[in-house]
């Protein structure tokens, strides 16, 4: 294997590419009081408390804005928001207001002030419980206090179909289709045991 030059943070891919929203939507049902910022640094970090982050650099015009609120909503991307996902990162809040600019329904969320993406298949909302200063990036660690799904990646049983969502992942420097099911949770187990009986 060859040694490369880049940092090793730069290596760690796909991520997801989500735009966060962030604001007071719920107070004051105005667009243009809130914003989206799109991240790739973001996952799970716990799953009882269901716990979240974001990292975001301080100089970001949505880094005083969540610091202010305490509250953020993780909005999951697909490959038909893929264009308004990158300019939603390349473009400043300061000066559009990327709701109206790219035609996104502002959506009052259940828990807190910041409004959800109408237009994502799944919304996570989050409450930060702490910020810790990393370098570059400041995280945001957060409950997730509420999640949302689109009603049709639901089906008659009520069961959850994520895979149909067209998700995008972000790979260096690149926004990706996700590719086709290897295999479920365990199956690498569960073809050994059948084996060797």
């Amino acid at each position: 294997m060859k040694k490369l030059t880049w940092k090793p943070g730069n290596m760690l891919y796909p991520l997801p590419a989500v735009m966060v929203s962030c604001g007071t939507y719920e107070k004051s049902g105005d667009e243009d009081r809130c914003n989206i910022i799109t991240v790739a640094w973001t996952g799970t970090v716990c799953s009882d408390p269901a716990m979240t982050y974001i990292s975001i650099r301080p100089n970001r015009y949505s880094y005083p804005i969540i610091k202010k609120t305490g509250e953020f909503v993780i909005n999951l991307t697909t490959q038909a928001l893929c264009s308004v996902t990158d300019s939603c990162g390349v473009l400043s809040g300061a000066d559009t207001s990327k709701f109206n600019r790219f035609g996104l329904t502002a959506q009052k969320a259940e828990t807190i002030c910041a409004p959800l993406i109408a237009e994502s298949p799944v919304n996570l909302e989050c409450k930060v419980t702490q910020i810790l200063p990393l370098g570059s990036h400041d995280m945001f660690l957060a409950k997730i206090t509420a999640v949302r799904v689109a009603e049709d990646l639901l089906d008659a049983n009520g069961k959850f179909h994520l895979e149909n969502a067209d998700l995008i992942a972000y790979s260096h420097g690149t926004y990706m289709a996700l590719g086709k099911e290897l295999g479920k949770f365990g199956f690498s187990v569960r073809k050994e045991r059948r084996s060797s009986t």
